[in-house]
Order: structure tokens, then sequence, then C-alpha cells
């Protein structure tokens, strides 16, 4: 049985910074373009996790984008107008 390590802080900055260097391109086109190697299974997890994060998105071809955007956040966090469902 292999166990599997946690990806470090490292690594998933590296993935993010890749993810807005090259999004609009699938995920193994980025994990191709990463500075340092590091295993498919391991990018999967980041790319997992900045999902569920919402940071990024998948379109209906399973390109990535990166969709955060902490400035714009704020400003509509902060309207009574509208519901967090988060």
């Amino acid at each position: 049985m292999q166990l599997q390590r946690n990806p470090t802080l490292e690594s998933v900055l590296m993935v993010e910074k890749a993810i807005r260097e090259h999004g609009g391109e699938g995920p193994y086109q980025i994990w191709k373009k990463l500075p340092r190697k590091m295993s498919y299974q391991a990018f999967q997890t980041i790319v997992e996790y900045l999902e569920y994060s919402n940071k990024i998105a998948r379109d209906e071809e399973g390109k990535i984008a990166w969709i955060y955007n902490p400035v714009l956040f704020e400003k509509y966090a902060k309207r009574r107008d509208l519901e967090w469902l988060g």
C-alpha cells in the first residue's frame, strides 16, 4: 500500500500561479508547464482543493480558469441586499 503525502504550501502556491498564468488550458497542459516536477496525483489533489475553495472553475471541456478575486468578493460581501450562501 502506498501512502499519499499531502502537498506542501509551496506546491499549492506554484500550482495557483501556473493556473493564473495558463488559465484556459486543460489540467494536463498546466501540469506540464509547472516550473518544478510534481506527481500528477499531487497536482490533481491541489486542483480539487482549489476547486473546492472556489478559486478555480472548469468549463464543459474541463479547461481550468482562475476565478478568485478577493477585492471583488469583499465588495459584494458587504452589500446587505445580497445573501451569502457560502
